[in-house]
């Protein structure tokens, strides 16, 4: 239950950014959840594979260069949802901080996720 309301808070977000700001566009909110949906199955599959191939220049550029596998993620998720677009990489890397931290204090407000004791 947890999972849905975060794609769905992730959507209203990405739905609030791209009204906000200038040179991303999603067309309705349909598409919005959709990117959500696409953007946490990318987070999940695709940015483990990207963070460990590109290790030692995360490890010099001390973890800045995760901002750019970011901005690469929100870039391909773009080429993926036909009704949303980025208009390029710096707002696409833009949108992505923006987004982390919306998703962040989304995060804080759900609260922690309760686990049962499995007795």
């Amino acid at each position: 239950m947890r999972f849905i309301a975060r794609v769905l808070l992730t959507g209203l977000a990405i739905f609030l950014i791209s009204t906000l700001m200038p040179g991303v566009e999603v067309q309705n909110m349909n598409y919005a959840l959709l990117v959500a949906l696409i953007l946490t199955l990318l987070n999940v599959f695709i940015k483990p594979i990207l963070v460990l191939l590109t290790l030692p220049i995360t490890m010099v550029t001390l973890g800045f260069f995760l901002l750019v596998i970011n901005a690469m993620i929100v870039m391909l998720a773009a080429k993926l949802v036909p009704g949303f677009m980025i208009s390029g990489f710096w707002v696409a890397l833009f949108f992505s901080i923006v987004l982390s931290m919306t998703t962040s204090l989304l995060d804080a407000m759900l609260g922690p996720e309760k686990r049962s004791s499995g007795n």
